[in-house]
């Protein structure tokens, strides 16, 4: 399939399989699918089906429950950074905050009911068990405690403090790097290739560090139209622009798009380098 039609289809998909909430809470429905079907870039979802399609397309469709359920998790994490504990943000894709639109215990719990959603999706997808029970795995340990939410905690217990660029690296590996690397490796699953599954969470690891970059410098050079959320939101923060200025961080962001694109050529999959070469383009 073309990388455009996955991504029209997968869309498509998000909307038509919006969850029923049988309750007499008058907006917990509307807030669930809110954010979720608001048209985005869908980058995690799209490594992950963009990868399956370049080893077996004829698993494509099949593995849609499985990027719901990543961008479940990507979407649950960005209505909890919204939030006003967290970065008190009004405006995500281009729209009312969660919060903003219903209220912040609405949002809260919207966010918790993502959170879980996302391993019901993969407990019923149509794999067979033992993937079922490795992507479960995969998604539970790079979105929790060692993975984005560890990043998250330390992001805001750091706030005005500042860390050295290792650590920054550290903590952004894990809050933003570890469900893109989730997102590539759980493909390696659902081929039952450890050995690509391994190479793609390696490759994962570098590219987050890639998109937070590049989104750490966007927060400063771009506008809110642009982006669809505020900016110059990171001034309190251990951003790689504010701890290494904007030309050392351009600077690291280049070495590892050099770094991630021989990576992704080492693995000799036309289709893959394709597919993955267009999203960091479009992307990043």
């Amino acid at each position: 399939m073309i990388l455009q039609n996955i991504h029209s289809e997968f869309e498509s998909f998000l909307k038509s399989n919006s969850p029923k909430i049988d309750s007499i809470h008058p907006t917990l429905e509307k807030s669930f699918s809110y954010l979720l079907n608001i048209p985005s870039k869908r980058f995690r979802p799209l490594l992950l089906l963009g990868t399956v399609d370049a080893y077996n397309e004829n698993l494509t469709r099949n593995a849609f429950d499985v990027a719901y359920a990543i961008e479940c998790i990507h979407t649950y994490s960005l209505i909890h950074d919204d939030l006003p504990c967290m970065d008190n943000s009004d405006l995500r894709r281009s729209k009312e905050s969660t919060h903003i639109k219903f209220n912040e215990i609405t949002a809260l719990l919207t966010g918790d009911a993502l959170n879980t959603y996302a391993f019901e999706l993969l407990s019923r997808s149509s794999f067979k068990d033992s993937i079922k029970i490795k992507t479960i795995q995969n998604l539970s340990q790079n979105s929790g405690i060692q993975g984005m939410v560890l990043g998250q905690a330390i992001d805001c217990y750091f706030e005005n403090t500042k860390l050295l660029q290792e650590e920054i690296e550290f903590l952004h590996i894990n809050k933003t790097g570890k469900l893109i690397a989730s997102s590539l490796s759980m493909a390696g699953i659902i081929l039952e290739d450890e050995e690509l599954e391994k190479s793609l969470y390696n490759i994962g690891i570098d590219l987050g560090l890639l998109f937070q970059i590049q989104d750490d410098i966007l927060d400063v050079t771009s506008s809110s139209d642009d982006l669809g959320k505020p900016i110059n939101n990171d001034k309190d923060k251990n951003s790689f622009v504010t701890i290494l200025g904007i030309k050392l961080a351009q600077k690291r962001a280049d070495e590892l798009k050099t770094l991630v694109l021989a990576k992704i050529n080492k693995l000799n999959n036309d289709k893959f380098s394709q597919n993955i070469n267009s999203l960091i383009k479009k992307h990043l």
